[in-house]
């Protein structure tokens, strides 16, 4: 086994989308994880469709690199399974309510008696004090109990959810970075540690300056549709035969731009010189810029402003997108055991100057209970 955590065993307790994504990510850098599931299987193997060879294709996203074992908690010998593997475990990742595996005696205090090395790693929608842990947690509903949806769609039409579970992923990161700040700390201290996120609170601090406007300014944002509230141009603009992206994000950008527009004027209108004056007066200045972009394509636009220095880009649907990658020699798409799947975004330098990939794809998404005859007899032996 290879990747810089390499030698790691985590026992996998989580489901469906923030545990799961954080247990692939450390999978992906070298971790043996030992995906827990109950004899139904984890919730996304029947989200579906869209589906692959009959298999959610939501599962396979987030679970590669990853042994299963069914275990019935509630049967005394699985549940003696469980308990073992918690007690040779490195890490634990869990995201049942608040509370739901102490009835187990798998929860941080039981286990760590027994394994004082755990890093255990909870994950919940709400907290886990009195009034968060009642409530079940699910992305759409954080996503509108935080406010993000007030902040997403047409300011005159209804909110939205965002086109992902934006705040399970957030959780799932949050949750890694935890993880391994906690092994760190182990190397000096010896001792393990209970990591706790939730989803609430990685959507709180996920909305960065949307949730700041508020806390530090004391003004309530409102949805804009695709403008920034404290950058323009920043948004979707009209061309001859759609929309490019154009973000100027500061005086020298939006020089180059109207440079390129061939309205170098601008960017000495008093109205329009400073960041600023450009955001306040941006009803001024769109119609201005849209009346240039207008003559070209999005695409001759495109060329030539990113020529300029200027970052923008087309609006893709989502084959656009890794198409668009696949150009750039990102290589998104890895394939294990004949399942293609997103490639692990980290890559590391080493001694040369040659890119190298942190992760490694050693194991295809498992089918339910796949390893569970070899995990049994491994937990049964010597350990």
């Amino acid at each position: 086994m290879t990747g810089p955590l390499s030698g790691l065993l985590v026992a996998d307790f989580s489901r469906i989308l923030a545990g799961p994504y954080a247990t692939m990510l450390l999978a992906d850098l070298g971790a043996d994880v030992v995906k827990v599931e109950a004899p139904g299987g984890d919730d996304t193997r029947s989200w579906q469709p869209p589906v692959r060879d009959g298999i959610s294709t939501y599962y396979l996203a987030v679970n590669r690199n990853k042994r299963s074992i069914a275990l019935d908690l509630k049967d005394a010998e699985d549940l003696a399974a469980a308990h073992e593997l918690a007690r040779r475990a490195d890490v634990l990742v869990e995201n049942f309510r608040p509370g739901g595996l102490a009835r187990f005696g798998l929860d941080y205090e039981t286990v760590a008696k027994g394994n004082p090395k755990l890093i255990y790693a909870s994950i919940s929608g709400f907290g886990s004090g009195p009034k968060g842990a009642a409530l079940p947690g699910y992305d759409l509903i954080v996503q509108a109990i935080s406010g993000l949806m007030s902040l997403t769609g047409d300011p005159k039409g209804e909110p939205f959810r965002a086109g992902i579970s934006v705040f399970d992923v957030m959780a799932g990161l949050h949750a890694t970075i935890g993880v391994l700040s906690a092994l760190n700390a182990r190397h000096e201290t010896g001792r393990g540690q209970h990591v706790e996120v939730n989803l609430m609170s990685s959507a709180l601090s996920g909305l960065v300056n949307q949730s700041s406007a508020y806390v530090a300014g004391g003004v309530v944002p409102l949805r804009m549709g695709n403008s920034h509230p404290s950058l323009f141009p920043y948004e979707p603009l009209p061309c001859a035969d759609g929309e490019l992206i154009i973000t100027a994000g500061n005086n020298g950008q939006f020089r180059k731009l109207v440079e390129v527009l061939g309205v170098p004027e601008l960017a000495e209108d008093p109205r329009f010189d400073r960041n600023e004056k450009r955001t306040v007066n941006r009803e001024e200045l769109r119609p201005l810029l849209i009346e240039r972009l207008s003559t070209r394509t999005k695409l001759e636009w495109f060329r030539d402003i990113i020529a300029a220095g200027v970052p923008c880009g087309p609006i893709n649907t989502v084959d656009g997108g890794i198409a668009f990658a696949e150009d750039l020699g990102l290589d998104p798409v890895v394939t294990i055991g004949g399942i293609p799947g997103v490639r692990n975004p980290i890559t590391f330098t080493g001694d040369t100057s040659d890119r190298t990939d942190a992760a490694s794809y050693r194991l295809p998404p498992p089918s339910l209970n796949e390893h569970g005859a070899e995990l049994r007899k491994w937990l049964e032996g010597e350990g």
